[in-house]
Parts: structure tokens; sequence; C-alpha cells
């Protein structure tokens, strides 16, 4: 069987040429658009991050925002270079998951995993929340309803990926335009200012700067480093889905980190030049980018247009983690550390249950935080340096083994990356654990743990069935078919005409309550039984109980000890209505039969529908 037919259910008629699949997969161009949301919408809060840590250092810490974001640009030129390598030498996706699984460990390679797999639930989360923060800013009525808003805003996102990414990156490529086109204009418009041309934004709202501080630590530029270092996810997004885009995928997804890149690397030094050149003081209730918007463009309608394609992007960066997430759960699927349901491709190319497990987890987060962006922002970033160490560290050993040109030059190009992104792990860390950080902490060894128990029962699985080993050659045995019956009707004829023609030998069986009312009953079916002789034995069950699973289960049991070598099939009949409502209408008793015997015995289960 092909694998086109395992996984989309189908086979292709006979002359068709087999579909590839390629239309439903991503260009360098919709790759940017499905994957670089999160990365794209960080130039909202990025920037500000950098802001207001110097803030607590006066004006003359404002003045090292451009040097510190310029390092944070230069760690960016390190990370895409490295995810580069990442997808020319794991093309099947993956990213830190894939290095580390190949060069540093099962462990290790787990820790990676665990952390993607936090961070991307968490930018769901952040992102939505943060999106609809912008609306309720601008229309504080709806504020008591941002739950409700939130909520209505991840089932959209959802209902775009279960379409498929291709889907959803063409219905995102117009607001990632936008914004991208937005943030450049202003930027361009603003290094020809030598002035704010309007504070109208900022007017009346108290500042946060520090008064009386004239000294900048160590300490305080690594905390402004390691929070504008939150611009830098959904960097790894792109490494981590290179099977979702179309051949050659490989080239195809470095050309969209490249883009994704340089875009990102010249709105954050852009954005901190501006800074910069306007002397921006952060100040309550308005976001920094709001403020460089009012200098740069005026307080008209460029500055709603802005406004509006910020709250619109990040509202919509969650989808970088439905088109990451369910690949990176096809891959641990793959290996056996999650159910290999999340492995499973609808005809889409879409990994539904992914999609809806992550839509799933992430309404819960929403309904904790009660839509709230503070709660969440402390649980953010952290597990995506984790995966940027790993992943580094991981690409060091992959040079050093393979020894291709230039293999020291990239080395040390990947040593300093895990270097940096190692120390802001651990800054951001310490800086927020008491913040909520510490959630982060326990979940990640938790998450580990689960992998590695989903692992070790499909090892028990796969020791017991003999995966990997030849089995005997099939030989027939004697089989017996029993018929669970109450009555006479033509579902019990329809039944036993499948029974005989499936099994050497067949009986039916009928449970008879104590009660004199289940006796006469009873009585009367063994008496139409005979008259009708069907030429199978009718086999009275007695119970004591109002139980009807369990008789059965005994006497199939029983056979097992005194017929060994007899293959038993339950055959279970029954009548399915020609409308859906009208199913409501059965006793449901072949579902009681069916989940006992399942469950206490080995006997095969056979359903038999007869539709009405």
């Amino acid at each position: 069987m092909s694998a086109l037919t395992i996984e989309n259910g189908a086979t292709p008629a006979v002359g068709e040429p087999p579909d590839t699949g390629a239309r439903h997969k991503l260009t360098a161009v919709t790759g940017l658009a499905a994957l670089s949301l999160d990365a794209m919408a960080s130039v909202a809060y990025g920037p500000e991050a950098i802001v207001l840590v110097l803030a607590a250092a006066g004006g003359y810490g404002l003045g090292f925002t451009l040097p510190v974001t310029l390092a944070i640009a230069g760690l960016l030129a390190v990370l895409v270079a490295s995810y580069r390598q990442v997808i020319a030498a794991f093309p099947d996706g993956g990213g830190s998951y894939a290095v580390a699984r190949a060069h540093l460990g099962r462990r290790t390679s787990l820790v990676a995993a665990g952390s993607l797999v936090l961070d991307y639930v968490l930018n769901v989360a952040v992102a939505v929340t943060a999106g609809v923060a912008a609306l309720t800013s601008a229309f504080p009525e709806l504020y008591g309803d941002r739950l409700w808003i939130c909520l209505a805003v991840l089932v959209l996102i959802t209902g775009v990926n279960l379409r498929g990414i291709v889907d959803s990156a063409r219905a995102f490529i117009l607001p990632t335009a936008v914004f991208i086109g937005a943030i450049l204009v202003l930027i361009v418009v603003g290094l020809f200012r030598d002035a704010p041309v309007s504070t109208a934004a900022s007017d009346g709202h108290a500042s946060v700067l520090a008064d009386n501080a004239t000294t900048v630590g160590a300490l305080l530029l690594l905390r402004a480093f390691a929070s504008g270092c939150s611009a830098l996810t959904g960097v790894e997004a792109i490494a981590n889905a290179v099977p979702s885009f179309r051949a050659p995928a490989a080239r195809r997804a470095m050309r969209a980190e490249v883009a994704l890149g340089a875009l990102l690397g010249v709105m954050l030094i852009g954005l901190s030049v501006l800074i910069s050149r306007f002397g921006l003081q952060p100040v309550e209730g308005v976001t920094v980018l709001a403020q460089l918007a009012d200098a740069s463009l005026g307080h008209n309608w460029a500055f709603y247009v802005i406004q509006f394609a910020t709250m619109v992007l990040l509202a919509l960066s969650a989808n970088t983690s439905f088109g990451g997430l369910p690949v990176l759960l096809k891959l641990l699927a793959r290996d056996n550390y999650l159910p290999h349901v999340f492995g499973l491709k609808a005809d889409r190319q879409v990994h539904r249950h992914g999609v809806v497990w992550l839509a799933v987890v992430s309404a819960g987060l929403l309904v904790f935080s009660g839509g709230d962006t503070n709660t969440l922002v402390p649980l953010f970033a952290i597990g995506v340096f984790v995966g940027f160490t790993i992943a580094q560290t991981g690409m060091v050993l992959h040079w050093r083994r393979e020894r291709g040109p230039k293999w020291m030059a990239k080395s040390v190009l990947n040593g300093l990356g895990a270097v940096l992104t190692g120390v802001s792990a651990v800054v951001v860390t310490a800086t927020k654990f008491h913040d909520g950080a510490w959630l982060i902490v326990i979940a990640l060894p938790v998450l580990v743990l689960a992998f590695e128990a989903v692992h070790r029962a499909y090892g028990k699985i796969g020791e017991r069935l003999g995966v990997g080993r030849i089995p005997e050659p099939p030989h027939r045995e004697r089989s017996l078919v029993l018929v669970p019956v109450s009555s006479l009707t033509r579902v019990t004829s329809e039944a036993l005409t499948a029974a005989v023609s499936l099994g050497d030998e067949v009986r039916a069986l009928t449970v008879c309550h104590a009660d004199p009312e289940d006796q006469e009953a009873t009585e009367a079916l063994e008496r139409d039984w005979a008259l009708w002789n069907p030429g199978v034995p009718l086999v009275r069950l007695p119970s004591e109980r109002r139980s009807l699973g369990r008789p059965i289960t005994v006497y199939v049991r029983d056979l097992g000890a005194t017929e060994p070598g007899t293959r038993v099939t339950v055959l279970i009949p029954e009548a399915e209505p020609e409308r859906l409502w009208q199913r409501a209408l059965q006793n449901q008793r072949g579902a009681v039969v069916a989940h006992a015997v399942r469950r206490d015995t080995n006997a095969v289960v056979c359903r038999l529908r007869f539709r009405c």
C-alpha cells in the first residue's frame, strides 16, 4: 500500500498522476507569512522591553538603547546563519530537537522539544491577548469582554489553519505586508525628522523614567539585552517546519529564514535609531511603537494605520505556532514520544490533531489568565532560549564530526551563539523567576518525563507485538462465533448468516435474569427458536444481577479454559436507524456488550450494523 493511501485514506484512480500535495505547501513568500509573524510582531515589544529596563538608569541609561539593540541584531545574524545550517543539515524539520537528537543524546533532545512545545503554546496565548489588549486600548468599552474576544480570535486562527498552512499563509500575507510596509515607512520618514512631529500620544501620561540616575552597570545592560531578546522568538519556526515547504524545501526555507532575519534586523535597528534620535522616554499606558509613530508620522490617519496593523499582526502572530508546533509533534510521534495520532496528516497536508491540541491548550491558558497579557508574559521566551542554546551547541558538534569546508569558522559561529543564548536563558529565567517563570522550570521536566513515559509504553507494546522481528507464519485454527441475541428479528437472521460464513461453529447466546418477567421472555425465545430451527444452538446464560456484559465475558473466558486453541469471535448485531436523531432511540445493548468483551477477554469483537 502506498504512503499516499495510508495518509490520505484513498488510492488515486488508475492513470491519474499522484497528488504530491505541492499546492498545499509553502513557497518562500508564503512561508514568510505563515511562519514569521511571531518574529515580525516582536518589533512591537522588543525595543520597548529594552527601553523599560534601561529607564531604571534614567536618561543616561536610555543612551544605551542602540548599542544593546545592535548586540541583539548581531545575535540575530548568528541565529539566522545557524538556522540556515540547521535547515540544510536537517531537512526533515524539528529544529533544535532534530539537532539534539543527532548530536546531544535522547534526554537533551527531549529538553529541546519540551522547551519548544511550551514556548509555542505560550506564544499563542501571549499573541492573542496582546492583540486584544491593543484593541481594548482603542475601545475601552470592550475591556470586560476581552476573554471572549481572545477565544473568538483563537477559534478564527484555528479554523484557518485546519484548512491548511497554505490557506493560512495566503490569508495573512496582506496584514504582514501592511505591517512591514508601515514600519519601514515609519523608519524612513523618521530618519528625515530632526524632532518629533507630534507628542500627542504621550501627552498627559506619567513617565516611568528614573530620576537622578547617572550610571549603567553591566547587570543592567545584561538584563536589557535579555529582555530585548524576546524580539528573537519565532526565528526558529522556519527550521522546525521545513517539510511544509515546496521542493526544494530546504532551499526555500533558507531563503525565508534569510528574509526574516534581514527584515527583523532592519526594523529593530531602525526603531532603536529613532528612539535615540527623538530622545523618547517610556510612559505609562502608551507603547514605545505608538510614540515612534506619533513622532515620525504625526497624530493622523497614518498613526492609526500603524496601530491597527500592529494590533492585527500581534493577534495573528499566533499562527507561527500553528505552523511550527504540529510538525514538531509529528516528529515526536514518529520517535514514539507522543501518541502516533499526532503524526497523521489530513488531505491538505495538515496535522489536524496537533492544530486542535494546540488550540485547546491555548484556550485553557487564556481562561486561566482571564485574557490578561501580563499574567502570561513572565512565562514567555524562556523555552525558546533553551532551544536556541541546545541547537547551537549541537551544531558545533555537527561541524566537528562532519569536518567539511570551513567547519572551524562555522563551529566558532555556533559556539558564540550558544554562549550568548545560554547567558540570555539564565538571565531571563532568573529575572522573571518570581513573576511566574518558576512554572516553566517545573513544567519543562514534567513534560520531558511525560515524553519518556510514552516512549516506554510504546517500547513495551512493541516488544509484546514483536515489532522488528519476523513473526511465525499464519496457520488455521478452529473458529467459534458467538452471537448475543434477545429476540427473533431480521437482524438476528442476518447476524447468524454472517456468523456461519465466518466460523466453523456458531452459538447464539441469550442472557436470562432472575426476575419472572425475564424468565418468561427467555422461555418464549427458546420456544420460538426451536420452531425456527436455524441450525444454531441457543445457549442460556443465567445472571443473578441486572448485568448484560459480564455473563457473556465469563462464558468467553470459560471457553478459553475448556477449549484451548479455539479462536473466539463475538459478533454483535445492531440496528442502525436511517436518521441521526433516531439513534438516540436505541437501547445501546450492543455497545455495552462490546465494551465488556473488549475489556475482559481476548476475543475478537465484530459489530454488525444492519441499516434500517
